[in-house]
């Protein structure tokens, strides 16, 4: 059997439904070990086994990157979700003692794998980021009315001789922190409440932020987030179509050469 046979054959598989699906089985299995490890009851009774499924486990990952690496070649490191797969598990494989103890924490990100294998979260993804564009502006926006309610509030309610007041607004950096915990609707009602206490009409500044900070404009966020997953969903349908389209073409053009053919082998009869 040539290379060529052998690699189209593994890349075949690899692509599999049942092999997608035993990829995502395990993960999901080394996402339960990697909880079990946390418990050190469990682990004073079972911690051999633990381990020994976590390195079975992790061996599995181990061979499904090299099958991919064999079967794809250097198209293996174009794709980005490949690269991700291949990173988490080189980092699975670094030594977790001495001065790398940190990176045996590092060793969940393999549950991460989840996001490559499933598609759906692979679209919600790759919306996250055609959208960070588009949230980059809005964030820009935001931090501007940030910073100018911030200059506001430090001028106006930072001048009460209040520790309350002073905490909430004494700085600039206070200022923005205060509202940051406003625009989450965290305990804003009790800043708000010590504000009017000295200044009764702010409830109307408090009101007219809460609507624009957390209302409009984190609503523009997710308003981004679902036009690009809508644009993702449109051409994964075009590319769809397209394939569908040339797999047709494809087929009269079959079509056509087996008619000719067949005239060919009908003429040479008639002879």
């Amino acid at each position: 059997m040539r290379i060529q046979d052998l690699r189209s054959r593994i890349e075949e598989m690899v692509k599999a439904k049942w092999f997608v699906n035993s990829i995502t089985a395990l993960i999901l299995a080394n996402a339960a070990t990697l909880g079990l490890e946390t418990n050190a009851q469990i682990m004073a009774v079972h911690g051999d086994l633990i381990r020994a499924v976590d390195r079975i486990i992790l061996s599995a990952f181990v061979i499904e990157i090299l099958l991919k690496i064999f079967a794809c070649g250097g198209r293996f490191f174009k794709s980005g979700w490949n690269l991700f797969d291949f990173a988490i598990v080189t980092i699975s494989l670094l030594p977790a003692s001495g001065p790398f103890a940190v990176l045996r924490t590092l060793r969940v990100l393999r549950v991460m794998r989840l996001i490559s294998t499933v598609p759906s979260l692979r679209r919600v993804v790759s919306a996250l980021l055609a959208a960070i564009p588009g949230m980059a502006s809005v964030m820009t926006i935001l931090l501007v009315i940030f910073y100018v309610s911030a200059v506001m509030t430090t001028q106006i309610f930072g001048v009460i001789d209040d520790t309350r007041m002073q905490a909430y607004y004494g700085t600039i950096g206070d200022s923005m922190f205060t509202l940051f915990q406003i625009m989450t609707l965290e305990n804003w009602d009790e800043i708000a409440h010590t504000t009017m206490e000295f200044f009764p009409s702010s409830w109307a500044f408090f009101v007219l932020f809460i609507v624009v900070a957390s209302f409009a404009v984190l609503n523009l966020f997710i308003g981004i987030i679902v036009d690009a997953m809508n644009i993702l969903h449109e051409e994964a349908e075009d590319s769809l179509a397209h394939r569908d389209h040339t797999a047709e073409m494809q087929l009269l053009l079959d079509v056509k050469k087996d008619i000719e053919a067949l005239r060919r082998d009908v003429a040479a009869l008639k002879k």
